[in-house]
């Protein structure tokens, strides 16, 4: 399957709770309010005229405050919440149903063969053992005992709990109990993945445990993942897109460092400025790019003025560095520390942690090349302009 296909794909979704959703759905379109929609009606928007798709291999984390209309969202994909207007399709195989006009067979089919979903408490049977819990939902498709329990225990061994496969859920820890409901998700062997708020019960060291681990699983398992968060950072840390919602609404849909860079709101403005930026931007969207700099009378490119660094090329290729009249030496930087005095050149990939740091050891711009061509330079504004949330751009 295509890692461009898209798994699934919303359109100008509402979500009303309620005995008159016809009603609200008018007052919406008159442009009133969540608040005032309640006050006449009853009805409580959940979800309004949302649009949003999402790849193959994809994390997109839902992100909000409480109320926000996130779950609400999450939580129609797998029949949960009714789809009062518009589209929500699903990718079934080859085929693309639409959950609005689909029957109840194709919604079981669907809930037992493409979704699973992963709670926020766990939802773990405790009269079964963790082996019985992993394996329930393929029992439930009717898989041979042998073939559920050997499927249960391979997922158990993933998430490293297959020393635990018989004991009871109250034996094990919140985070090791969430274990288990993502063994179970996987051993589903389902396309798409919900994630409803996973890890925000645990604490902040086990919570952040899992999200590594996840992120690891996600690189061998190419699931598609919905993910909901009220955490930013967390959104950020795991979120291959984010679409961040306020009031029933998505405002923005984007990858993690559009967010941190361009927020389109005060609203996402507001989260972005207590975020950490180091574990989100990288080399690529902080550069000052090749086409921004310029060329002094001898051909030199200059990638930081106020201090008289300078780069020349070779059919494109860097040749030589250094500052005012003096050449420095370069070295191509895989890993580590950078030389002091020494130019170090990446890629455009490199992390802002790294760069940093080789900015730190080496008291020297960071240079970018990518294919053998040189792509543009790191230097102190690039770094002090992204812990603002700022973009640099060169004079």
């Amino acid at each position: 399957m295509s890692t461009e296909q898209n798994m699934i794909e919303i359109e100008n979704l509402d979500v009303v709770f309620g005995d008159q959703p016809e009603q609200a759905l008018a007052l919406l379109d008159q442009g009133l309010s969540r608040q005032e929609i309640i006050d006449q009606t009853g009805s409580v928007v959940g979800v309004h005229n949302a649009n949003i798709s999402v790849k193959q291999g994809e994390i997109c984390v839902l992100m909000g405050l409480s109320g926000s209309g996130k779950s609400s969202l999450l939580r129609t994909l797998n029949g949960l919440n009714p789809i009062s207007r518009g589209s929500l399709k699903v990718r079934d195989g080859d085929e693309i149903v639409d959950l609005v006009t689909c029957d109840e067979n194709t919604m079981r089919h669907l809930r037992t063969n493409r979704i699973s979903m992963v709670f926020q408490k766990f939802a773990l049977m405790p009269w079964l053992t963790v082996l019985e819990n992993v394996a329930f939902g393929l029992e439930m498709k009717g898989i041979s005992k042998k073939a559920r329990q050997q499927s249960a225990m391979e997922k158990l061994e993933m998430v490293g709990l297959a020393e635990w496969a018989h004991s009871k859920p109250h034996e094990l820890s919140g985070g090791m109990q969430q274990r288990v409901g993502l063994a179970r998700a996987f051993a589903m062997d389902t396309d798409i993945l919900l994630m409803d708020e996973p890890f925000s019960a645990l604490d902040p060291l086990i919570r952040a445990q899992l999200q590594d681990e996840l992120i690891e699983l996600q690189r061998k398992m190419k699931k598609t993942i919905l993910f909901v968060s009220h955490d930013l950072d967390e959104a950020l840390k795991i979120g291959s897109h984010i679409a961040i919602m306020e009031s029933a609404k998505i405002i923005q849909h984007d990858k993690p460092e559009d967010i941190v860079l361009n927020p389109k709101t005060s609203y996402v403005e507001d989260f972005v400025a207590h975020t950490n930026p180091l574990n989100v931007l990288g080399g690529r969207t902080l550069m000052t790019g090749k086409e921004l700099l310029s060329e002094d009378s001898s051909n030199r490119i200059i990638i930081d003025r106020s201090h008289e660094y300078w780069v020349t090329l070779d059919n494109g290729k860097i040749k030589e560095a250094g500052k005012g009249d003096q050449v420095l030496p370069i070295e191509d930087w895989q890993q580590g520390d950078g030389e002091k005095g020494k130019f170090a050149v990446a890629t455009p990939d490199i992390s802002m942690r790294d760069a940093i740091n080789l900015r730190y050891s080496s008291r020297l711009p960071v240079l970018l090349q990518e294919d053998g061509q040189f792509a543009g330079v790191l230097n102190d504004n690039n770094f002090y302009y992204a812990l603002l949330g700022k973009h640099f751009v060169a004079d």
